[in-house]
Order: C-alpha cells, then structure tokens, then sequence
C-alpha cells in the first residue's frame, strides 16, 4: 500500500472518534441516455459511523449495487458520480484515480460481492486467491500468510481448510464459494467492510455464523460495514440504521428498529408485509398419486487422485429417495455442502449418479444417455442457483429464453410470443428480450432464469434457490406465480432452499439433508413447526430475524 495513502488513512481516523467511516451527501450516478429514468441514484445521502452497520434496503433495480460500487471506484462503463461527495474517512473518493482506489481496497475497504463464481478466479486455487490479497498489501513470508488463511478459512467456517486451500471455485458449493470471498474480504480487516447480498447463497447456521463474525470484527477493530441485503431477517439481526431505496431515490431513512417496526413510508409498509413468516399455509390436497418422478437409494461418489495413497473418495450423496407427484412441491434443506444439489443435479441427469434408480413417469431414466434422455429433458427443467453462471452473456436475453422450445421443435413465432408472455409474468418488459445479461442486476437475471426454465412447459421443475437472490416483494410474487403455474398445469416442483420461512410458503412436504444423508422427510407442518431431530430445531433456531416483530402496516 502507498505510504501516502496509508498516512492519510490513519491521520483521518484519528482526528474524531465521532467521524464518519463513510459519508456520502447528495450524491447522483447518470445512466445512460436512453433509459427510463435519468439516474441510477440521486440525492443519496448517509453516514456510516465507526462500529456500525447501515444496511441498504430496496427492490432489485433501487440503486444499492450501484451505491456500493461508487464507493469502491467499481462502477460499470457509462455510469459516472455527476454530482455529490462520498468521503472515506474524510478522504473525497469521487473524482478519485483508479491508482488511487487500487490502495485503498483491500487494507481500508474492501467488499464482499453477490455472485462469488464471477468474483473468483477460476483457474486459480481458493489458497491462491487469499494469498493475492496478502501478497499485495503486506509483507509477511509465504509460511506466514498461508496460516492466516488457513485461520481465516476456519473463521468463516470451511470445512477442511487445508483440502479447500488447494481447491478450484468449481469444486466447492455454491455457500463455501461465497465463504471465500468473505474470507478475502476480511483477511485484512478493513476500516469500511462492503457487504452486497453475502448471506445470499448462505444456509442459516452459516449465516449466523458469518454475522456473528462480522460483529466479532466491528468489535475488534471498530470497523463501519455498508449491508445491501433483500432479507429482512438479516436486518433485524444485525442493522444500527436502515436506508430505504427506491428506483434510485432515498425513500427512508432512520433507526433500524424504528423503520422496521414503524415504517412511516407506504413503500417500506410494502416490503415489510412481503416478508415470509415462518408458518405453514394450508395447500391443496394432492389427488393424484402417481408420481411423476420416484427416485430410490441415490448415491454420488467423487473420486479425486489415481496415485496409490492419494486416491480420495467423496460420498456427496447416501442413500437418498424421495418422491414427486403431480402439484406437489418437495422441498430440500440442509446447510451449504449437504448435498441438496448434488442429489438435484442426479435427478436431473446432469450428473450421472453412482448408484440408485430414477422413474420418471413410470420410465427407468438413471442410465439412459444421449438423445434417449431428450423427452425427459424437455420434461425436466432447472432454474440454476446462480443466474450469471448460467446465462450465455454472448445472448440476448430473449435468445436464451426460446433456445429450449426451438431445440423441441416450437416455431419461432410461437416461441416468441411465448417468451413476451412469460416476461410479464415474471416482472418484466418485454423490451428486455432484446438485452444482454450483463445489463440487469442479479435479481432480475434470476427471474429471466425462471422465465427460461417454464418455456418448455415442463412436467418437473427443479429449482435450486430459485428465489435467493430476489427481493421479497418480488420473492413473494415469484412464490405465488410458481404456485399458479403448479396448479394450472400440474407441474411438480423440486424446491431446493436455505430459508426455512421460503419452505413454509410453497412446500407440501419437506426433507432435510445433512452431509449427504436425509435425517428427516414428512408434511411440511410436521418437519417445520414440530420437528424430531435435533439438526432441524438447530436450523429452525438459527434462522435470522425468527420471532421479531415487524411492522406491517
């Protein structure tokens, strides 16, 4: 780090205890010509205060990322800071060199993104990647700074650091993945910690676990941390203030307590009567028993090694069954690593499990291959965890949509006029279909992937967090859209979740995974407001925000 800068920094910090970590006043980023509105955001203004969090709440689209990525000198090309001031520690950062932000990140602020496959590097080992950052900032022999990530590993609760150490991206799940970039985050533990969604792809022991942490660090080192997050549950645990956004503009803005138990803004009012509560809905009978897949004794091996004493076997999955009908919804929970989408991804024929059978619609299809898998394909669709991963940014949006139903034979015009509809189903434009992934926000790339998912009108549909990275407004339309389309068609959906409250809302029957192997299954109510094993109280207990109270009106 320039010495300069780094002079600067702690002057800064010491000349008032009572100063600002952050301050940003007034201040507007322009979108480019042509958009619906003149600004990303406008007129933002807020502190955040040493040893504090202020979280950034808001719809998909509200400004939050843009926010974030102004005060880590990350905006996109065309979005360009016309107006205002954002001060770190007194410092102006608009207008500031990229020279100048290289410095800065890492020892002084540093920020944990949303999608962690596009974060990471995936040709460089989890170890490898840690390691740049101490590398860069801090001098210390390579012995050293390999303990300090290993510790690091371990306080954002990885298991097997020394294994993961030496891990790609693409071999960790989707929640250890995330766990990384946390890790890269705080290894230096800056004075500003940007969060944007981190507990997203997050089960919720992990979650508590990598909150707590994050207060553990406010108390060591009086660090100031700027939460985006859509889970109000996180909010309530976690949040000093609360800045409420809306189409780019501040809506709210106080107490976090205050704004969640008395919102005086309609908008905030919305969102807080969004918020899923954790109790289980009455659902329509399931009538027709026939299942429309019957999976028994699924297992899943990986093997890494061929050396003798290196050879290392994985049980991802043991022994797993379970059974979908016509308009029933199966829900899988379980911690990050417990093999709920591996066992999805067998089912699914993405991958070819080690053992087991699968029926679907009274048809063997665990070992069929090629073009014998292509009506079960059609049949069978999957909305992925991570919506950037499994988005061609080379397509339109619109491409991607009707790729699937031109593969089946649809016509184009049928395919199309399919895909405007399926638009507007899922909150959208039409005019999107002519768009590229990269010029929408994660939220909205993950309700095109739903939108893809149903254009082949599927029998099954497996959705593996599929509504994570929403926020609950939208969450809750997704849920009810998902729930009409079950009942209009008789569609079975394998629901695949880290957010108990989200099971309670659309699930029939529930299975909880641990380690590969199921410990519970049965109705919905049983398994989630009485449950027999001491794994599932443990994630009913430590689900974020259970039992406050919010306002809802």
């Amino acid at each position: 780090m320039d010495m300069t800068v780094e002079m600067e920094v702690v002057e800064a910090a010491g000349a008032s205890a009572a100063r600002p970590v952050l301050s940003v006043r007034d201040l507007a980023v322009a979108l480019p010509r042509g958009g619906d509105r003149a600004h990303a955001v406008a007129q933002i203004s807020f502190d955040v205060p040493p040893g504090q969090i202020v979280c950034l709440l808001g719809e998909s689209g509200s400004g939050k990322s843009v926010l974030a990525g102004a005060v880590m000198g990350l905006l996109p090309p065309g979005l360009v800071p016309v107006a205002g001031s954002i001060q770190l520690h007194g410092r102006e950062l608009v207008g500031a060199s990229q020279a100048e932000f290289r410095a800065l990140r890492g020892p002084t602020m540093a920020m944990v993104f949303q999608e962690p496959m596009t974060a990471l590097n995936p040709v460089m080992t989890c170890g490898q990647q840690i390691d740049e950052m101490l590398s860069e900032h801090v001098r210390m022999d390579r012995a050293r700074r390999r303990e300090a990530i290993l510790d690091i590993m371990v306080r954002v609760r990885l298991p097997e650091p020394q294994r993961i150490y030496d891990s790609y991206p693409h071999q960790l799940s989707g929640g250890q993945r995330q766990r990384i970039v946390i890790a890269i985050a705080l290894i230096l533990k800056p004075a500003l910690l940007i969060c944007d969604e981190p507990t997203t792809a997050l089960d919720v022991t992990t979650q508590a676990e990598i909150l707590k942490l994050i207060r553990e660090l406010q108390t060591e080192n009086g660090t100031a941390v700027l939460f985006i997050t859509h889970d109000f549950g996180v909010v309530a645990e976690i949040a000093d203030q609360v800045v409420v956004l809306q189409l780019g503009r501040m809506i709210e803005r106080g107490a976090a307590r205050t704004v969640l138990t008395q919102p005086r803004d309609p908008y905030t009012k919305m969102l807080l009567a969004a918020v899923p509560e954790l109790e289980v809905h009455p659902r329509p009978p399931i009538t027709d028993n026939f299942p429309l897949l019957d999976a028994r004794g699924i297992v899943k091996t990986y093997v890494s090694g061929s050396w003798p004493g290196k050879r290392r076997e994985v049980q991802a999955v043991k022994e797993a069954s379970l059974v979908v009908r016509p308009k029933e919804t199966v829900g899988i929970v379980g911690e990050s690593g417990s093999g709920k989408s591996t066992l999805a991804r067998c089912i699914a024929r993405l991958i070819d499990p080690t053992a087991g059978e699968i029926h679907a619609n009274g048809r063997s299809v665990a070992h069929l291959r090629g073009r014998l898998l292509s009506p079960f394909r059609r049949d069978v669709q999957v909305i992925f965890q991570d919506p950037y991963r499994s988005l061609n940014p080379r397509q339109t949006v619109g491409a991607s949509i009707i790729e699937g139903p031109l593969n089946f034979g649809v016509p184009y015009d049928v395919a199309w006029q399919r895909a405007e509809a399926l638009m507007h189903l899922v909150r959208l434009q039409p005019a999107a279909l002519r768009r590229y992934p990269s010029e929408f926000s994660g939220g909205q790339r993950q309700r095109i992937c739903i939108a893809r998912s149903l254009a082949c009108e599927p029998k099954l549909l497996i959705a593996d967090e599929a509504v994570s990275a929403l926020d609950v407004s939208v969450q809750a339309q997704i849920l009810k859209l998902l729930d009409e389309i079950q009942q209009q068609t008789g569609v079975g959906i394998l629901f695949i979740t880290h957010d108990l409250r989200v099971a309670s809302q659309i699930c029939d029957r529930v299975i909880v995974m641990r380690q590969g192997v199921i410990v519970e299954q049965g109705p919905a109510r049983d398994v989630l407001l009485s449950p027999r094993e001491d794994y599932t109280r443990a994630l009913l207990a430590a689900a974020p925000g259970r039992g406050f109270a919010f306002g809802r009106g």
